[in-house]
């Protein structure tokens, strides 16, 4: 089943796109400057990435799902 629905190309371009948009993220607003330390912007930017990362799999896996239920 795990293969029929591709979950592993699925998880590898999720967490692609969950790390780039973090990476944006963490360029675009903590990289400038900030008054806080830089190490809890690293630990929410790896939250963001994890978390975005499911998500993202999980979307494509249903996707995945939906088009193998209407062949």
């Amino acid at each position: 089943m795990v293969a029929a629905l591709n979950v592993p190309r699925n998880a590898k371009i999720g967490f692609v796109l969950a790390g780039l948009f973090t990476a944006g993220l963490f360029a675009l607003f903590v990289l400038p400057g900030t008054q806080r330390p830089t190490g809890f912007y690293v630990a929410l930017a790896f939250v963001l990435a994890t978390s975005l990362g499911g998500l993202l799999t999980a979307l494509f896996t249903a996707v995945s799902a939906v088009r193998l239920a209407r062949r």
